[in-house]
């Protein structure tokens, strides 16, 4: 199986490729969004828990989802942890909502204008269906900002469907069995939700375009940064599969390889669908039937089936016409189709001990040979069969074959729509079916909000720059892109600006100082105030002038942080040699490799490395590194003196 960096742009057209992203952010306000509750920082603390079960109402339609059908099947006990500090009674579903949070609104509206978005005239809030629990209420408020937005990207344009408004949701603490904890500090701050179209033909492209919609609402110096502030949904899907999206990507770094894996697992279940076809097997042909074999397998030493008929659990076991060989399929990278089953049976059966099951033409020993005959043929399983055992608690258990059943199902349709969890490794587990429309319906609690023309002029008027109109600015003025790119989150940025437009700078070492050499001295706690800023500027103003050398400004820029006291020109004069003429330098040069062992005969890079350490220790600001480099090459050629 290819690796992200084996594939090329040709061989993801070959696959059909395509991606599209949602990116939830959230916003920097006072307050949450339907209530009065403080916008604060994440805390573990709570005083008190809440037991709460969850299941499905019908849509406006008379429809139950499919997810909330799903979720409902797994029976769990949801614990709530609340603090005092951070909830209220409205995110318990015990008092109504407040008006929706006027801040927030104007925050989500800005950030719909620079994405271009048509902006609706009224805002309209809707529920949509949560039952696992990460809203206690069950549902979670949201709207609709503006639609078909577009953004530059390449030479070409990445179509913006949606942008919304929304409250957060709880944190996940744990899922153990049937009993999953959150924790409600994140509960309802105010999010918003930009969702792209699906016109992403590379994984790389797709965390390009994150990135750039990520930098977007940061300019905005309006939005949460830190660990959960954002988080990205990816959904993924080759020609011939379907629509797959994978939840809650924490870090964009994260992208490339989740997409990648993603569309070779579809391949690799678009040709377990074809070998099935080629198989007759069908959805019909596979039959909703398990069967209770606790007696049969009672004796195994298979451990964890072992422990658990100890326990009092029973065993099932169920046949899958067809399928000898393909749960030992490749899906992945050391990953094979037999996960796919197991990842169901522990969401759904909340069997989460692995593993949760065995098969018989497993690889790996399991049950002992003559047991897996006498299964086989009170099963009546053929060649071409498999078989599929699972174990646990007598209801869990039953569900858990019945998923084994509506997986193997699945397969001979292909790629099922459904949510995936992101792990480490760039690969996914299954978390739930896809949501569909019907968990969508009016919020009847809240009235329409219209949309004035003076309440867009008003946030119109105070609307910062957009990303691609920041970086074409830069390179206007000789930045580099990459360079640009770079410094466009930067905190310093308005001090490039200042650098740019002293006489003769150069954009390249003014873009560089600020990015790297400033940088570094920020990530090692140095503090660039205003006046530090204004310092800075000073600074560099020696540099054009030539009263030192490029290599030695880190080390006076961290003097002028550490020495606020001292005057930028007195820092200069004492750390910096007076600058040795040009008509000085050979000699200068020749002065200090004088009585050093610098020769290496046969290793002239070494030889040279040797000399430039000797000459720079001496002339480290005094003279231009390239000139004295220039210099040192040319005594190793013998164009110059030898000392």
């Amino acid at each position: 199986m290819k690796t992200p960096q084996q594939m090329s742009k040709k061989d993801y057209e070959a696959l059909g490729f395509k991606s599209g992203i949602e990116i939830h952010q959230q916003l920097r306000t006072q307050r949450k969004l339907f209530c009065r509750c403080p916008n604060t920082h994440y805390s573990p603390g709570y005083d008190a828990e809440i037991m709460r079960h969850m299941r499905p109402t019908l849509s406006e339609l008379g429809e139950y989802d499919g997810t909330a059908l799903m979720e409902f099947k797994t029976r769990k006990e949801i614990i709530y942890r609340i603090s005092r500090h951070t909830v209220c009674t409205y995110e318990m579903d015990d008092t109504p909502p407040f008006m929706l949070n006027q801040e927030a609104l104007d925050i989500a509206l800005q950030v719909t204008m620079l994405l271009g978005c048509n902006l609706v005239s009224e805002v309209h809030i809707a529920r949509k269906q949560y039952l696992d629990g990460s809203i206690p209420t069950g549902f979670q408020r949201t709207t609709i900002l503006g639609v078909d937005g577009r953004i530059p990207f390449k030479g070409r344009t990445i179509g913006i469907r949606q942008l919304g408004l929304e409250e957060d949701a709880c944190r996940e603490v744990s899922d153990r069995g049937h009993v999953r904890t959150y924790l409600t500090d994140r509960l309802s701050i105010p999010l918003i939700e930009t969702v792209t179209e699906a016109e992403m033909t590379t994984p790389t492209e797709v965390a390009e375009v994150a990135q750039l919609l990520r930098t977007l609402t940061r300019l905005t110096g309006r939005v949460k940064t830190g660990m959960g502030a954002a988080r990205q949904d990816v959904n993924v899907s080759i020609r011939g599969g379907e629509r797959v999206e994978i939840k809650g990507v924490s870090r964009i770094p994260m992208i490339p390889a989740l997409c990648h894996y993603e569309a070779l697992r579809q391949k690799a279940l678009l040709e377990i669908r074809e070998i099935l076809r080629k198989r007759g097997v069908t959805k019909e042909t596979i039959a909703d039937e398990c069967r209770d074999v606790t007696a049969v397998v009672r004796r195994s030493h298979f451990t964890p089936l072992q422990q658990s008929l100890a326990a009092g659990q029973r065993a099932f076991a169920v046949k899958l016409p067809g399928f000898a060989g393909l749960l030992n399929y490749e899906t992945g990278p050391d990953v094979r189709f037999v996960r796919e089953f197991s990842g169901r049976i522990k969401v759904i059966a909340c069997l989460d001990r692995q593993p949760n099951l065995v098969y018989s033409d497993s690889p790996e020993p399991t049950l002992a040979s003559r047991l897996w005959e006498r299964l086989l043929r009170d099963m009546e399983a053929g060649e071409q069969d498999a078989l599929v055992l699972v174990w646990g608690p007598e209801r869990d258990g039953r569900t858990a074959a019945r998923e084994a059943v509506l997986r193997a199902r699945d397969a001979t349709v292909g790629v099922p729509n459904e949510t995936r969890k992101s792990l480490k490794d760039g690969t996914t587990v299954f978390e739930r079916i896809l949501p569909g429309p019907d968990r969508m319906y009016p919020d009847t609690d809240l009235p329409p909000l219209p949309i004035t023309s003076e309440r867009m002029e008003r946030i119109r008027t105070t609307m910062g720059p957009r990303p691609w109109e920041l970086i074409e600015c830069y390179h206007a003025k000789g930045v580099p892109e990459h360079l640009a790119c770079d410094l466009l989150l930067d905190a310093r940025r308005d001090l490039l600006d200042a650098l740019l437009g002293l006489p003769g700078t150069n954009p390249v070492e003014a873009t560089v100082f600020v990015g790297q050499t400033l940088r570094a001295l920020r990530r090692c706690g140095a503090v660039l105030d205003d006046a530090a800023q204004h310092r800075m500027v000073q600074l560099f103003s020696l540099f054009l002038q030539g009263r030192f050398a490029r290599e030695v400004l880190p080390d006076l820029a961290n003097a002028v942080v550490s020495e606020p006291a001292v005057e930028v020109a007195e820092l200069v004069q004492r750390m910096v040699p007076a600058t040795v003429p040009a008509s000085r330098l050979a000699d200068e040069v020749r002065e200090a490799l004088s009585g050093k062992e610098w020769r290496r005969p046969g290793h002239a890079q070494r030889e040279f490395l040797v000399a430039m350490g000797f000459v720079m220790e001496r002339l480290r600001g005094a003279a231009c590194g390239k000139e004295v480099a220039e210099v040192v090459r040319a005594l190793q050629s013998g164009k110059g003196v030898t000392p």
